[in-house]
């Protein structure tokens, strides 16, 4: 998975945090949760405010 794969991403922090509130949370800790999903092969540096923004975004539309 790449920083781009928004929904991927989204999906797999449901499936690895389901008791994470997805809605309070800290982007530090969003960071490092994406960084150390199984698949994830992207640079940890690329990412930025926006992207972390978008998928906190879809993980809270995929538990709706």
């Amino acid at each position: 998975m790449k920083w781009s794969d928004i929904y991927d991403i989204a999906q797999a922090l449901e499936e690895t945090h389901p008791d994470q509130d997805a809605v309070n949370l800290r982007y530090t800790d969003l960071h490092r949760w994406i960084c150390a999903l199984p698949g994830f092969s992207d640079d940890p540096a690329a990412s930025n405010e926006k992207i972390l923004e978008a998928i906190q975004m879809a993980w809270i539309e995929e538990r709706s």
